[in-house]
């Protein structure tokens, strides 16, 4: 009996068997994203633009990639005195509304208030002349 191999078999003469390789699998996504955020990475970058040797605009990009925890361990935190990104913001936005509210119900009183006592005046000033 001879061997008969396939056509497809004869295409490739190296064929690695299904679950091995002979080169290192790359990490998977997680494993990467958890690197980077442990280790942390810098993106930086400038562009300027220059017109007869005369600078007219610079641009300085500057991105930190890190986990809470390691930027904490740098001393950055700024995400916590954020009123974009805290809680409160919305409290602040409620109380803003509210205060509009008072003030525009203030300034409608205080008009007809002068309304009148504008009326008031004329009133006086026609009865003693």
């Amino acid at each position: 009996m001879s061997d008969v191999s396939s056509p497809a078999a004869a295409d490739r003469p190296f064929r690695v068997p299904v679950g091995q390789s002979s080169r290192p699998q790359p990490d998977n996504l997680a494993d990467i994203l958890e690197r980077v955020l442990d280790k942390g990475i810098i993106i930086a970058g400038d562009v300027r633009v220059n017109l007869l040797d005369i600078e007219l605009l610079t641009i300085k990009i500057r991105l930190l990639i890190v986990s809470v925890d390691k930027a904490l361990e740098m001393g950055i935190d700024w995400w916590r005195n954020d009123p974009m990104l805290t809680t409160s913001e919305q409290g602040l936005a409620d109380e803003n509304r509210q205060l509009r509210a008072r003030v525009e119900e203030l300034e409608a009183t205080g008009s007809a208030d002068q309304s009148a006592a504008t009326r008031q005046a004329k009133t006086r000033g026609r009865s003693h002349a």
